[in-house]
Formats: C-alpha cells, sequence, structure tokens
C-alpha cells in the first residue's frame, strides 16, 4: 500500500512525452490540398519571377571548345497564395529540397548551355524559403558549362564578352515574366575570382524577348561579362622567341660568304625554329577560317627568317658567276707583259692599276705571287671596262646594280641595314594596329 506512491513517481519521471501520440498535426503548409501542377493565378496575369544570381567563381575559359564554365547561386522570388500559412510572429520557414518535388517552381534553364548539374555534397544544394503571405524564396548552387561565341581576329590582344542566358523552357511571357530582381543590383560577385589567362573588366545584366515561331515569345535574362586577355605570357612564349629567331637570322650576314656551313645551317635552324612556334600556337587555338593577329606576326617573321636564307643563297650564285667570268677571261687574257711596272698607267682611259686594285677588293699591301697578281689585274680590269660604258652612257641606276651583281659583298653590306630597318616599321605598324 504505501509502494505505489513511489512506483507511481518513477513512472512520471521516466515517462518521454516526445513519443505521446495525441493525434496527427495539422500542417501549416497545405500541400496536398491543391493542385501544383499549375503555376499560381492559372488562368490570370502572368506570374512575376524576380531572379538574382551570385557568382561564385569563373572555373575556366577554353578557347579550343569556346565555352566556359562557372559556378553561382541561382535564387528565384515569387508568390504562391497557395503558400500561405498563419502565423503570429511574421516568420518564414526553411525547407531543403524534398519539398520542391511537391511544389510549382519556375522552369529556368540555361540557354546555349553544355552542361550542367546542381550541387549535392553533402546533400542537394537546395533551399526553399516560405513567408506566412505565400512569397517563396527558391535558391540553388549550380555549375552550368555553356557556349561563347569568341572572336580571334585580335588574338592574343583580344577582348570576349561573353553570356549566361536564363529562360523559362515551358512558359510564354503571357504566363511567366521573368525579370531582374534589383535590376543591376541583381548580379553579385565575388571579389576573388580570377582567372590566369585573363582580366575580368566588367560584369553588367541585360533582359530582353526571345521568340521561337513554334511556340511564341520568352522573357530571357543575360548575365554578360567582358574579358582581357594578359599579354604578358604570349610575350614570353612567342612574340619574343619569333623576334630573336628573326635578329638570329641577320646574323649570317656578317659572316663570309665562303662559309658555307656556317651560314646554311643558321639559316636551316631558325627556319624549323619559326616553324616549331606557329606549329605550338596553332596547336592550342581552334582551327578558325580567318587570319589571327597572332598569326600575322608570325608568318611575316617567318618570311624575314626565310628571306635572309635566300639572301645568302643569291650571293652564293652571284659569287658563282663571277668566278667562272673571272676565269673566262684569265682564259682570254693570259699575257699582261709589263703591267706591273705601270703605276699610273690606265686602262680604257678611265682606270689606273691602284684604282682597280681597290675596286676589286685587292689593296697594294696584299702580298700576292707575280703571276697571280698580273691575273687578276687583267680580269677585274676588263670587269670594271663594263661599268665605265655604262657611266658614259649615263645609266647611273643600271651601273649601280652592275655594281651590286659584280661585288657580292654589297648584298650583304645592304641587307645589314634593309632587313632590320623593314622588320622594325613591321612591328611599329603591327603594335599601333592591334595594341
Amino acid at each position: 500500500m504505501h509502494s505505489c506512491p513511489q512506483a507511481c513517481h518513477l513512472y512520471k519521471k521516466n515517462l518521454d512525452v516526445t513519443k505521446i501520440r495525441t493525434g496527427k498535426p495539422r500542417p501549416l503548409l497545405r500541400v496536398e490540398d491543391h493542385d501544383f501542377t499549375m503555376r499560381p493565378a492559372f488562368g490570370g496575369p502572368a506570374i512575376p519571377v524576380g531572379v538574382d544570381v551570385q557568382v561564385e567563381s569563373l572555373d575556366s575559359i577554353s578557347e579550343v571548345d569556346m565555352d566556359f564554365t562557372m559556378t553561382l547561386y541561382l535564387r528565384h522570388y515569387w508568390r504562391d497564395e497557395r503558400l500561405a500559412f498563419p502565423s503570429s510572429s511574421n516568420r518564414s520557414m526553411t525547407f531543403d529540397g524534398r519539398l520542391v518535388k511537391k511544389i510549382w517552381v519556375p522552369d529556368v534553364f540555361f540557354v546555349h548551355s553544355k552542361r550542367s548539374f546542381t550541387h549535392d555534397t553533402t546533400t542537394d544544394n537546395i533551399m526553399l524559403r516560405v513567408f506566412p503571405d505565400g512569397h517563396v524564396l527558391y535558391s540553388m548552387r549550380i555549375t552550368v558549362t555553356a557556349m561563347c561565341n569568341m572572336d580571334f581576329s585580335h588574338f592574343p590582344l583580344d577582348s570576349q564578352t561573353c553570356s549566361l542566358e536564363l529562360e523559362s523552357y515551358a512558359y510564354t511571357d503571357e504566363d511567366l515574366m521573368l525579370y531582374w530582381k534589383n535590376g543591376d543590383e541583381s548580379l553579385k560577385t565575388d571579389e576573388k575570382i580570377s582567372l590566369s589567362q585573363f582580366l575580368i573588366q566588367k560584369f553588367h545584366t541585360t533582359s530582353r524577348l526571345a521568340f521561337y515561331s513554334s511556340t511564341g515569345w520568352y522573357n530571357r535574362l543575360y548575365i554578360n561579362f567582358t574579358l582581357r586577355r594578359h599579354i604578358f605570357f604570349f610575350l614570353l612564349q612567342t612574340y619574343f622567341p619569333a623576334t630573336l629567331m628573326v635578329m638570329l637570322s641577320w646574323v649570317s650576314f656578317w659572316i663570309d660568304h665562303r662559309a658555307v656551313p656556317a651560314r646554311v645551317s643558321l639559316g636551316i635552324m631558325t627556319v624549323l625554329t619559326m616553324s616549331t612556334i606557329i606549329t605550338g600556337v596553332n596547336a592550342s587555338m581552334p582551327r578558325v577560317s580567318y587570319i589571327r593577329a597572332v598569326d600575322i606576326y608570325l608568318w611575316v617573321s617567318f618570311v624575314f627568317v626565310f628571306l635572309s636564307v635566300l639572301e645568302y643563297a643569291a650571293v652564293n650564285y652571284l659569287t658563282t658567276v663571277q668566278e667562272q667570268k673571272e676565269r673566262k677571261l684569265r682564259d682570254k687574257f693570259p699575257c699582261t707583259c709589263g703591267m706591273l711596272h705601270s703605276r699610273t698607267m690606265t686602262l680604257d682611259g678611265s682606270y689606273s692599276e691602284s684604282e682597280a686594285n681597290s675596286l676589286a677588293g685587292y689593296p697594294r699591301s696584299h702580298i700576292l705571287p707575280e703571276e697571280e697578281r698580273q691575273d687578276k689585274i687583267v680580269v677585274h680590269l676588263a670587269l670594271n671596262s663594263e661599268l665605265t660604258s655604262s657611266r658614259k652612257k649615263g645609266l647611273l641606276k643600271g651601273q649601280m646594280g652592275l655594281y651590286i651583281f659584280q661585288n657580292t659583298h654589297a648584298i650583304d653590306k645592304y641587307s645589314r641595314l634593309i632587313f632590320p630597318a623593314f622588320y622594325i616599321v613591321f612591328n611599329l605598324i603591327y603594335w599601333s594596329v592591334f595594341s
């Protein structure tokens, strides 16, 4: 009789009130009482759906595939009276992605997207917040890869403008009015966003109507951003090596034309190096059907290198022709009796012995065997007689061309000035046009 109060006390102490069922509670959101397959205010005016976006990162820009990858928070705002609930404190209720499958949500998709997904670690990154008056905030974290039409005509001195486009898939502008919730303030970006090859210049929003012939007009929202390429990487990897190869090809102008292996190997090496640079640049770019700025620079540099090889080919050919003429004249005038003892004697009425030797590139100070020296004097005086006849006719232009043709050293001499001058002019024009 005396133990009952103690037992009753222990019973009340260990009682778990959370397990006591007093009946099924009535949910605040009466989801089962409505048909959410139809949009809010079905049959009435278009439902306004506000959108704002926070860009978390620009993951990559691909020139080869002409696309970009972006991670962002996409938020929708609308009002659905079917989700209104009584609340004395006017507090909202927050749900995860499980409720999204039971109610109506806007069917926004990304136009021109290649791949996209909603993050699901550690659970689906979806949030739904419902307010007592029926206003809804629907937020999700998405990574999307979308197409970007790029123009590489100024590559790598170019700027690219890409757009991420949002649009309702099923509802036309008569059923759903998609708009930026706060105008330009609807787009937020992380200050730490950066890319290795690009400088992000500007993010901005626009909107317009898109028309499809079979379905009608749709509201479309645009997230636009402008990227300017960093040039320093391409200066180090492309422009500087190409310029150095062109300058290296000019070294052959200072090498004696008789050093055939040195000049030929130098020319071939610079040509092959330029071909390797051009191949490397094209391998990392899409195969476009128009000329890019880097193509102009590389191919003009390649032409300069190739012309330096042709210059030596011309020098070598003209040297061979000149030697053949000297050999024929040496055979034609075998006797040069008394010519060495007459220092002031002039031949053809124009040249003395010292002038002939100077023009021929054999100064009097050179010690040569007597027989060889006599042969050289006769040969060069015979060649210079052609210059004398041209001078008498007054053909100064032809005389200069004949002099260059006969004196192969003059070709190298003029090339040392002409090649660098033209290349400097080309660089001034190129950088003033494309930079």
